[in-house]
């Protein structure tokens, strides 16, 4: 597809908490098939236009050992097409009418969506709950997506050094824990991926009650139901594995890697935090880590950029970020690329001073709610667009959260306090959670 489904995926993380404006919220509807499909409608009516996005309860983390990327190479085997509709076909019918498609694989689940006029909606539904359990699992079009998905791997992790650096950092960070694996998978695993594991996988995960369907726009909820119940009603349901709990072995000391690249142009610094997730973390916890996040790195105003880039002439470029929305661990980042002649200690150095702040002194007034004002109003902002708003929804109930999780987070992110900032600080961006990467230009010693 001409859109790349991983920058897709990187949009939806970023959009992942576009909660309405609080004067303007939508009235949900929830409801239930018999087969176990959940669905949520999301009346949007400023557009004749509708969207629906399939989330799958499955993700990387539910690869089988040894087996790394089959999430992800299930994504691709879902447009490999069905009896019904053979080959391409599924993407050719919907550009036929009008409407787009795509999707996405995160460490947690598997979502499709497509977006098409409202009176094509009936259309699509048919169309995906057809490959939900009709899907053409044949050797040939095993073979074929297997190599795709390693071409794939190969543009987008093995000749990006800072995707190799990131892959690295993670299967340090977390250990035994499945997100050590990269979603794409490593590539002698994939390799191993045959007919007979990909309908395996297929008849474990791949079914109604397994899960969540959610449709936004010009619709009314009776007719969603209507639609829903004459497409997706017809799969019956399936006995499902139950998803493994993995425990999240203890770090006992800080990790520092060193990556060399001889394509590499600049260095980079980065660290990665293993954190409390919004499903893990208690009150208003995960909240003060998205607000973190924003004071240290999130613009050109915040104190890694300022101090950094703009006041000490160390770096071109410097920020942090929260990624808390997941089922078990999230990951806090902040990063830095030096200057010319700029050592990596210095930086590191510089670095670790400034988080030190924050852990021993309350934030500026000024600066704190300057932060929290930003990401209120990017959480806003984002409700304008409809993807942007079935999408939220969609991966706060894919993980485990509410909706009501969803339309009070601005009001959570209002709540978070000073004293709660450096608490963060102090409590949970602690060397002992950190793997610290450094890349370099050129050859290893």
């Amino acid at each position: 597809m001409a859109f790349s489904r991983a920058c897709f995926a990187a949009l939806l993380v970023a959009a992942s908490f576009c909660a309405p404006a609080d004067a303007e919220e939508p009235k949900l509807f929830q409801f239930a098939l018999q087969n176990g499909l959940s669905v949520l409608v999301i009346p949007d009516h400023r557009a004749p236009i509708a969207t629906q996005i399939l989330f799958y309860r499955v993700g990387a983390t539910d690869d089988p050992p040894g087996t790394s990327g089959l999430a992800h190479f299930f994504e691709h085997m879902m447009f490999r097409g069905t009896p019904a509709v053979p080959a391409d076909q599924f993407a050719r019918t919907v550009a036929r009418n009008g409407g787009e498609d795509n999707a996405f694989t995160t460490q947690d689940y598997t979502a499709f969506y497509e977006q098409i006029a409202k009176d094509r909606l009936r259309l699509v539904m048919g169309l995906d709950a057809d490959r939900m359990v009709n899907l053409d699992l044949s050797d040939a079009n095993v073979r074929t997506e297997r190599n795709v998905v390693l071409e794939e791997r190969r543009m987008r992790i093995d000749n990006d050094p800072q995707a190799l650096l990131r892959e690295q950092m993670d299967a340090a960070l977390h250990l035994s824990h499945p997100y050590g694996r990269p979603v794409i998978g490593w590539p002698d695993e994939v390799r191993r991926i045959g007919r007979i594991e990909a309908q395996s996988y297929y008849s474990r995960h791949y079914a109604p009650n397994n899960a969540l369907l959610v449709v936004a726009g010009d619709v009314l909820p009776d007719q969603v139901r209507l639609d829903a119940e004459a497409t997706y009603g017809k799969v019956p349901a399936r006995e499902l594995v139950p998803r493994a709990d993995y425990a999240q072995p203890a770090r006992l000391g800080e990790t520092h890697l060193t990556l060399y690249h001889e394509e590499l142009k600049l260095p980079l610094f980065m660290r990665l935090y293993r954190v409390p997730s919004y499903t893990e973390a208690k009150p208003g916890e995960a909240e003060t880590l998205d607000v973190l996040a924003q004071l240290l790195g999130g613009d050109a105003t915040s104190a890694l950029y300022r101090q950094l880039v703009m006041t000490r002439k160390l770096a071109s470029d410097a920020g942090a970020s929260y990624a808390g929305y997941t089922r078990d661990a999230g990951e806090f980042e902040v990063y830095a690329v030096p200057r010319p002649g700029v050592r990596m200690d210095v930086i590191e150095q510089a670095i670790d001073s400034i988080l030190k702040q924050y852990a021993m002194t309350a934030p500026n007034p000024a600066d704190m709610e300057r932060a929290k004002a930003q990401l209120v109003a990017g959480a806003v902002y984002q409700r304008d667009n409809q993807l942007d708003l079935a999408s939220a929804y969609g991966q706060a109930l894919a993980i485990g959260l509410t909706v009501d999780d969803v339309r009070q987070w601005p009001n959570r992110i209002r709540a978070v306090t000073r004293t709660q900032i450096r608490e963060a600080a102090e409590r949970d961006v602690i060397k002992r959670e950190a793997v610290t990467g450094f890349l370099l230009p050129g050859k290893a010693p």
